[in-house]
């Protein structure tokens, strides 16, 4: 076998950004060869065997792609997807009500009609949730000669045409709460959903970003026709459908293969160095076309690029970007009977499903706002150990039991499985304590959060608890580099990052200051990984106008895509 290498296009990181621009690409005739530090590709859509027969998720557990063009481009049933469209119905779910310290609290029929409203579902003459979903999520930002405005924002021109008592000229200043405001009434319903998007990436407070924010939590359920649906083995089932179909169209893949240089010759990046450890160690592999970094900006450019090939200013303004939100710490409960809703919560049992009826699907506790500020003080302001006391903790029920027990996910021979558990806490790096706290006090904050869950559930006690498996933000980081710096949410959106300006100007279009360089990790590229398959569709559009790739008659573009002047439109014909 030769020392070296050559392909068309090398992506760095097998993660399911990295591994849906090689399918796309593959399948566009380049070859291409993915790299992957990590005995198995797949990045945060893992799941993990902490003991024999317990299957878990550490990181992505929920589908937010079911509006993405990838499905069809890439014809992802042909390489073994499938969704189990069972389980909880929208309707029974959101109408039960919100979990507050004082019991359950009913929506109000505004609350429900708003929801429905501001995702599409009243469009006339027919709802047009994907065309919304598509229009913010999966659609490359303007070019940079392009003035953004309200009469050119995607959704805000989705909502004039369908919807227009959503659309107003404050729309793009607001937060999700001033939406909220406008059109739902209960403050528990409005809590929770804020919640929920706080944990999904675009905070309920952020000013700026109210639709994302508010389209973050609609994702899981609007587009799934009303269902809270996981694929068939979980998101890393629905990530092997990308891989089996990236290897089928050409593409190789390589793990173990720790990447230690990104190769720049005059201002280009021409290849890669493996690390010298890597299965191939030392070796150079060439890029004819493109070099991809699919992995945390941090890592790609201080550690892979190096700081002598970048500008001051460029460096600068990377150590300079606003990571802004926490990471999830994440439980997962073994037990020997399994947990259940407390008596004052009994109404929530009609919304649990499986044969163990697990709670899952809310948030505790979500009385105000207040309440809410409270969370987002201690670990996005102090940054620290949570100081506010565990009855006060807003933690979120994840929704796992939408497994067929034909799965394997969620069940187990002797005990039971419960869903995954979230809390926000401080980004490792940005904690007060130290970057290891979350390691080091593992023990203490595992009991602050059996306490914090033990306000609304049973089933926690020592003596029912087998095991608890809990992956901090820490431990994300080991298991996966490309979650440094957050979740795998990544960095996300406010008004000063959002879309054409995330995470900086000089990378809002997946294009780097280096020449063949381009971005696809969820730190540095729109709109982040919580939307799969965006960042993988959007940079094609930018590739194509390079000239690095052209698809064939599968493709199509974003409708409210805008070509760069001088550059090769992405639209066909």
């Amino acid at each position: 076998m030769p020392k070296d290498e050559r392909y068309d296009v090398v992506i760095v990181g097998g993660g399911p950004n990295g591994m849906g621009t090689a399918a796309y690409l593959a399948k566009s005739g380049l070859s291409v060869c993915v790299l992957e530090e990590r005995t198995e590709c797949g990045g945060a859509c893992e799941t993990v065997e902490p003991i024999p027969g317990a299957r878990i998720y550490p990181h992505a557990m929920l589908m937010y792609a079911s509006p993405a063009p990838a499905f069809d481009q890439l014809e992802l049933w042909e390489y073994g997807f499938r969704m189990n469209w069972n389980p909880a119905d929208l309707d029974v779910v959101m109408a039960t009500g919100s979990t507050t310290t004082e019991g359950i609290v009913p929506p109000a029929e505004k609350d429900l009609m708003g929801f429905a409203k501001m995702g599409g579902l009243f469009g006339q003459p027919n709802p047009f949730t994907k065309e919304l979903m598509r229009a913010t999520f999966w659609c490359p930002p303007h070019p940079p000669e392009i003035e953004v405005t309200d009469e050119n924002v995607p959704y805000m021109q989705v909502y004039k045409k369908y919807q227009p008592d959503v659309w107003t000229p404050e729309l793009r200043q607001w937060t999700m709460f001033d939406l909220m405001d406008e059109h739902c009434e209960t403050e528990p319903f409005k809590v929770t959903m804020a919640f929920a998007a706080w944990a999904s990436g675009a905070a309920g407070h952020w000013e700026g970003v109210a639709v994302p924010a508010l389209l973050c939590v609609q994702l899981l359920v609007l587009p799934n026709t009303g269902k809270q649906s996981t694929p068939r083995g979980g998101l890393h089932g629905y990530f092997h459908a990308i891989h089996r179909c990236a290897v089928h169209h050409g593409a190789t893949i390589r793990t173990m293969c720790a990447v230690e240089e990104i190769i720049i010759d005059d201002g280009r990046a021409v290849g890669v160095q493996l690390r010298e450890d890597a299965a191939m160690g030392g070796k150079k592999i060439w890029a004819n076309k493109a070099v991809i970094a699919a992995v945390d900006y941090k890592h790609a450019f201080f550690d892979m690029v190096g700081r002598k090939h970048l500008e001051p200013s460029f460096i600068r303004n990377l150590e300079d970007i606003s990571l802004k939100n926490g990471t999830l710490y994440t439980s997962t409960f073994h037990t020997r009977e399994p947990l259940h809703w407390q008596p004052r919560f009994k109404e929530m049992e009609k919304q649990c499903i499986g044969p163990d009826r697990v709670p899952f699907g809310a948030v505790y506790p979500v009385d105000s706002r207040e309440l809410y500020y409270e969370n987002v003080t201690d670990c996005d302001g102090r940054k620290s150990m949570p100081t506010i006391p565990p009855e006060k903790l807003m933690w979120f029920l994840a929704p796992s039991q939408n497994f067929d027990p034909t799965d394997c996910q969620g069940y187990h021979p002797n005990g039971h499985i419960s869903c995954p558990i979230e809390v926000n806490v401080p980004i490792p790096e940005l904690q007060v304590e130290g970057i290891d706290t979350q390691m080091e006090r593992k023990d203490e904050l595992d009991a602050y959060m059996r306490k914090a869950f033990g306000q609304a559930l049973t089933g926690l006690e020592d003596e029912n608890v087998i095991h608890h498996f809990s992956a901090s933000g820490r431990d994300a980081e080991f298991r996966n580099t490309g979650l440094i710096g957050g979740t795998w949410c990544g960095s996300r959106h406010c008004s000063d990052q959002w879309a054409e300006k995330r995470p900086i100007p000089e990378l809002a279009r997946y294009r780097t200051p280096i020449d063949g360089l381009y971005a696809c990790h969820q730190t540095m590229a729109h709109p982040g990984a919580l939307c799969l398959m965006a960042i993988p569709y959007n940079l094609m559009h930018i590739l194509i106008e390079d000239g690095v790739v052209e698809p064939g008659k599968w493709w199509y573009p974003s409708p409210y895509y805008i070509p760069q002047q001088g550059k090769i439109s992405a639209i066909s014909g």
